[in-house]
């Protein structure tokens, strides 16, 4: 038999704390909107109360003036009444989206400074509805929930007080449902909740599901798997038709229970009148019309009372996942203060590092690299050549050993400073949606155009960037999936050598680009080089025979160092890549 758990309400009242915490800086708004509720709450049972004094004090004994006065306080009392309406619910969502917006700036601003070996474990999808789909879930909570849920309360304990001053035995006639009434609030809450959190459950998945294989449009066409994808889709799509169809259900259901319930309770509430006028007891038309308002506006509330505690519950699981995010430990710590500018000199000392625990992808790694210097790296697919440049720029923390940078610890530097002085050029070159000029400066504001296109002109990229509609504001898609892959690798040679950075790294940037693209790209190479310590990871002799110094890896471990010409000599397994690429 399941029990309540005390540990799962202290929780729960615990990210609620959390939640409410998030409106300190609007305190004032909140008062007012519990200000409204509550007069709201107050004024709304006094309309039936004057309309029972017109018909039975003023209409009964024909007093036209007295009518006319106090169907001139109703209508006073309605416009007021509307006044403050417009108020609530302005504040409260106001209140609520100023939550959303403040909340998503938090959420968004944790993803970008979280370190990647947590963006390597969750998906995006499941990001993407953190940020976006559960934020919106707890912005109900303000607008459809709490300060609501209040003056509903309120409201329903107002007019039960008025019906017993009025008639107690007609109150205690017309609300003798309640018991029945609160049973089917509790059972369909029990049942909606259920519902809701598997509709939440699916639609992370859902919206993982759509993002990667969006992205990965190309290759799901190109294996012509586009039925096998739809088919996948289908069931996932079809899981969360199912629980959105049993919420639905419990609606359809509880809705007419609701009309039911207030039709007997109308019915009770006339039989008992009836009996009364029958009888010739003192009672009179005005209470009875009097509580037959009262009755619908007591139900009113009930009818989303239920809806609006699973509007708080899914604001509580929404925002339970939320701070979850925000309490893991998986931002990039930085306890370096140093902003000194970076001369070069690089040194790796017994560096061992894992992507996930004792893996290690890289073993006992020593090296050192001169300011000015070419470092090369060369080795099979999995040799630790990407780590090496994933560690010195701390998107991964080491395991064991040190990393030194102009003799201090990479570590002593302040991580933003420490990165600004690195520029990295990939192979895979990612674009954003937006023109070139912004694709090139990264929101980066100090960065003119004309020095964008000073740097094209360097590197020979602007032949292709003018040829184009609008040139340098050219509109780019998605990814940049309108460029050719040499024009998206100029593009980041552009935004490399803008950046001035004091350490220039080359990821494999020139092995997957045509003949001709190449020779551009070499003579982008060397102007970008030109005074920098730079790191060049590729596989063609053209790119590495000019380095100062060569890396060779295998298995995450270096089996050789030293220049072109050396290696060569020693007839090792440089030889052997070098032999192998000549026959690509």
């Amino acid at each position: 038999m399941t029990q309540s758990n005390p540990t799962n309400k202290k929780i729960q009242f615990s990210i609620l704390k959390k939640v409410l915490n998030l409106t300190t800086d609007f305190k004032q708004k909140i008062w007012i909107a519990i200000s409204t509720t509550i007069l709201l709450a107050l004024l709304s049972p006094m309309r039936p109360w004057l309309i029972e004094m017109a018909i039975n004090k003023y209409a009964g004994n024909g007093d036209l003036e007295g009518l006319t006065i106090i169907c001139l306080w109703i209508l006073l009392l309605i416009f007021v009444s509307g006044i403050l309406q417009f108020f609530n619910e302005y504040i409260t969502g106001w209140i609520a989206q100023q939550v959303v917006k403040k909340l998503r700036l938090k959420v968004f601003s944790h993803l970008i400074n979280s370190r990647l070996s947590f963006h390597d474990k969750t998906p995006v999808g499941t990001m993407v509805t953190r940020a976006v789909t559960d934020i919106e879930t707890l912005a109900e909570l303000f607008a459809e929930g709490l300060i609501t849920i209040i003056g509903d309360i309120l409201q329903i304990v107002t007019i039960t007080i008025f019906m017993l001053v009025i008639d107690w035995q007609l109150t205690l006639v017309a609300l003798s449902v309640l018991p029945l009434l609160f049973y089917a609030s509790h059972l369909f809450r029990i049942k909606i909740k259920g519902a809701f959190e598997d509709v939440r459950t699916a639609v992370a998945k859902l919206n993982t599901f759509v993002q990667e294989h969006i992205t990965g449009m190309q290759l799901v066409q190109i294996f012509n798997q586009e039925k096998s994808v739809s088919e996948s889709f289908d069931q996932i799509n079809s899981e969360h038709y199912k629980a959105n169809d049993r919420s639905v259900l419990y609606y359809s259901v509880f809705f007419p229970v609701i009309e039911v319930i207030t039709s007997i309770s109308l019915g009770l509430l006339v039989w008992w009148g009836t009996r009364k006028i029958v009888g010739e007891q003192l009672f009179d038309f005005g209470t009875i019309t009097a509580f037959i308002l009262y009755i619908n506006m007591f139900f009113r509330p009930i009818r989303v009372l239920a809806d609006r505690f699973n509007n708080i519950q899914m604001g509580i699981v929404a925002a339970e996942r939320i701070f979850k995010l925000l309490e893991n430990d998986t931002l990039e710590k930085d306890q370096g203060a140093l902003t000194k500018k970076i001369e070069g000199h690089i040194a790796f000392e017994n560096v061992w590092f894992a992507y996930n625990e004792e893996a290690y992808v890289l073993k006992d790694v020593s090296f050192k690299i001169e300011p000015g210097q070419m470092l090369a790296i060369v080795g099979a697919t999995g040799a630790g050549k990407s780590s090496i440049i994933n560690i010195l720029s701390r998107l991964y923390t080491i395991n064991k050993g040190q990393i030194k940078i102009d003799g201090v610890s990479q570590f002593d530097y302040e991580l933003h400073f420490l990165r600004r002085q690195m520029a990295v050029v990939l192979q895979d070159v990612f674009l954003f949606s937006g023109s070139i000029i912004d694709n090139i400066r990264l929101y980066q504001e100090d960065i003119t155009e004309a020095m964008i296109i000073e740097a094209a002109e360097k590197i020979g990229a602007n032949y292709f960037i003018e040829q184009l509609p609008g040139q340098y504001n050219y509109h780019v898609m998605e990814r940049g999936n309108t460029l050719s892959l040499g024009q998206r690798q100029l593009i980041s040679f552009i935004r490399a050598m803008v950046f001035n950075p004091s350490v220039l790294i080359l990821d494999e940037a020139t092995s997957s680009v045509d003949t001709e693209t190449e020779l551009i790209l070499q003579k982008a190479t060397l102007a970008l080089l030109k005074g920098k310590t730079s790191i060049v990871i590729a596989h063609r002799l053209s790119t590495i025979k000019h380095a100062d110094n060569i890396l060779v890896m295998d298995k995450g471990e270096i089996i050789e160092q030293g220049n072109h010409s050396s290696l060569l000599e020693k007839n090792g397994y440089y030889k052997e890549l070098i032999v192998s690429s000549l026959h690509e």
